[in-house]
This record gives structure tokens, C-alpha cells and sequence, in this order.
């Protein structure tokens, strides 16, 4: 038997009006209900069902929730526009800082791809394509390539490497660091030291050689949208 758990955040809103005042209450503050469950009571009309479908936000309708004693709703109710301050506080809050560390994770990385480009004993190689299955691509130096890996595809480098896109074939890099994104079907050797493929847990992972020993660490644990 398999089983998972999850931690779920709800607002519960009364709707004691019209559904004009759902959306003047909830559309400025969308953005932090978005990994929400929104738990509807009263008015619920199909204008508001298609505004919550539209947006993509989960919802359900005059169902109870669990332990019911401890729900207090007069925060969220429309007719007077009350919410909960201290939560959306924390909410933004939580918000800032994951921009910012997702800022300073995309400077390390662009950072990493211009000491590649300054290096001066070897020349910086940028592909844009995909590596189809049996084609075998080496080599001499670093290798930026901005595209995917198929099954059955090689890549060697006797230099730094980065791939931004999943791999699914081989890789071979024999230089001090190379970055790839989560690859669950990869065979990766790095330095001649087979790595394990459920070590590469986040979106970005950086593998380096440091004193004859692999190093692997997360560089972006969230999705990456690159940017030429």
C-alpha cells in the first residue's frame, strides 16, 4: 500500500450578495489564493463558477469542511470586504522571498554561463537542437546546449557542461562542473564516477569536482523559464 500526505490551505468565503462583490473582493488578491481550495457558501451563482474555472482555482460548494468548531468565516465574508490581514501578510511575505531567491539562483546561473564564455584555453560551444537517438555528439572543450537529449543520444565534453532541457540519453563531461535539469532516465558519467540519478531531485543541479570528490547541489528547485 502506497499513501501520501498533504498539507491543504483553504479559504472559506460566505457569499451573502451578489457575485459582483465575490470578484471585487477576490480578483486583486487572486494571486495568493492560487495554491488554495476555495470553499464557497450562500449565493454561489454560474458567473462565479465560470470566474474560479476560468482562472484555473479549485473549488467546492456549500460542502463542510473538517472540525467545523474550529472554522471561523465572519474574516471572509464579502459584504463588508474583511479578510484575514495577517495571513495575506504572510502570504506576500512568503512570495518576496521566493522571488528573490529565485532571482539570485537564475544570477548564479547566468553567472556560471559567463565564466564558460570568458574561459580562454578552450573555445565555448552553443548547440540549439535536439540530440535525436543514435547520434553521438563530442566535444572538445565547453558545451552549452539548449535543447533536449533523446533516449539512445550521446553527449561527451572534455569540458563544462550545461543542457537546459530533460535528458533521457548519455552524457559524458569530464570537466570541472556541468548543470542539468531533473533526468530521471539519464546515464550520466561525470569524471569517470557513474551518478545517481536520484540525487538530481531539483529543477537545476549543479555537479562540480571539488578536491577529487562529486559534489551535487540544487541551483533552481522550481520551474525555469530561459530566457535567450
Amino acid at each position: 500500500m502506497k499513501q501520501r500526505q498533504y498539507s491543504l490551505k483553504v479559504l472559506e468565503i460566505l457569499i451573502e450578495e451578489d457575485d459582483d462583490k465575490f470578484i471585487e473582493f477576490f480578483e486583486p488578491k487572486s494571486i495568493l489564493f492560487k495554491n488554495h481550495l476555495i470553499s464557497l457558501h450562500g449565493n454561489v451563482n454560474d458567473d462565479i463558477i465560470s470566474y474560479l474555472e476560468d482562472n484555473g482555482f479549485k473549488y467546492q460548494i456549500n460542502q463542510e469542511l473538517p472540525n467545523p468548531k474550529n472554522i471561523q468565516m465572519e474574516d471572509a465574508i464579502i459584504d463588508d470586504g474583511r479578510v484575514d490581514r495577517k495571513e495575506l501578510e504572510e502570504l506576500e511575505d512568503k512570495l518576496k522571498t521566493q522571488a528573490i531567491d529565485c532571482r539570485i539562483k537564475l544570477q548564479e546561473l547566468q553567472q556560471a554561463v559567463a565564466e564558460l564564455e570568458i574561459k580562454a584555453n578552450r573555445d565555448l560551444v552553443v548547440m540549439d537542437e535536439i540530440i535525436r537517438s543514435g547520434r553521438e555528439v563530442n566535444v572538445d572543450g565547453d558545451l552549452l546546449l539548449l535543447n533536449r537529449v533523446n533516449s539512445a543520444g550521446l553527449v561527451k565534453t572534455t569540458g563544462n557542461l550545461i543542457i537546459t532541457q530533460v535528458v533521457e540519453g548519455a552524457i559524458r563531461c569530464d570537466g570541472n562542473f556541468m548543470m542539468i535539469t531533473v533526468s530521471p532516465k539519464a546515464n550520466i558519467v561525470f569524471n569517470g564516477v557513474e551518478v545517481d540519478n536520484d540525487l538530481l531531485q531539483d529543477k537545476l543541479n549543479r555537479i562540480e569536482l571539488k578536491d577529487n570528490k562529486i559534489y551535487i547541489t540544487p541551483v533552481i528547485k522550481k520551474e525555469i523559464n530561459w530566457v535567450q
